[in-house]
């Protein structure tokens, strides 16, 4: 007994010490950010993989809550975290792979992918602003809605050059994606759509990476059209946006 009371006591000492040393130095937040989203992950897999279970929305709530319990600074807190935000860049890139898999049937689709690019990306801008101004949104805001269905890197440059916040574009893009994923299934079964094709461009266009996420767990096929909308929707957008949203909030 005493010497499991000693293995004990040694267990909670060596916690103890990763916890002082972790709490000094900045991969207190990747330790975090990385077992909140695991713990998410089993959850949304134990629902099986319901919509409304997302984990990227479940990890957002738990880790703002720490945050704020801890009195923890976003600042502090990113000092760790941004070692998973570098890593957006290759996994982004990583989605070429499955796409090239449909090289000969992205031929053939060409013409249909431009133009649902372009009308796409247009919608999702025209009627974010238009709705925005609707309500009375302040000017600021409304250009921070303007590219809300772009990945977030890309969106927080556009917002920025058009004057709107990056930041609060950035709350916005991630609610954009967990929207879009959670009713996309719905939405086109309603509307009958079969294809998994036109399914994943759609939500690739409409909801960026959280939308391909989803749309991989459906099909690698729905998963590499989600992708490549949203490699396309953000070059498009980088180039278009700041023309088109400016252009625009000169009447808001």
């Amino acid at each position: 007994m005493n010497e499991g009371l000693l293995l004990g006591g040694a267990a909670v000492g060596r916690l103890n010490d990763v916890w002082v040393y972790l709490s000094a130095s900045p991969l207190l937040g990747l330790t975090a950010t990385l077992l909140v989203y695991q713990g998410a992950f089993v959850v949304y897999r134990r629902l099986g993989f319901h919509p409304l279970a997302n984990p990227v929305a479940m990890s957002v709530v738990v880790l703002g809550v720490l945050l704020w319990a801890t009195a923890t600074p976003y600042a502090t807190y990113f000092e760790g975290a941004q070692f998973v935000h570098f890593l957006l860049g290759p996994a982004t890139v990583a989605l070429s792979v499955p796409l090239f898999e449909q090289l000969a049937r992205l031929k053939r689709l060409w013409l249909p992918i431009l133009g649902a690019l372009v009308v796409g990306t247009l919608a999702a801008t025209v009627t974010a602003i238009g709705v925005a101004w609707a309500l009375g949104a302040s000017k600021a805001t409304v250009a921070s809605l303007a590219p809300k269905s772009v990945t977030a890197p890309v969106a927080m440059g556009i917002s920025e050059q058009i004057g709107g916040l990056p930041t609060l574009t950035a709350v916005l893009v991630v609610c954009t994606g967990i929207l879009g994923a959670a009713t996309a299934r719905t939405l086109f079964d309603v509307l009958r759509i079969q294809d998994p094709t036109v399914r994943g461009f759609a939500l690739g266009t409409a909801a960026h990476g959280i939308g391909t996420a989803r749309a991989f767990l459906v099909s690698e096929e729905m998963g590499a059209f989600a992708g490549l909308a949203m490699g396309l929707c953000a070059l498009f957008s980088a180039v278009a946006l700041p023309l088109v949203a400016g252009w625009l909030l000169r009447w808001v």
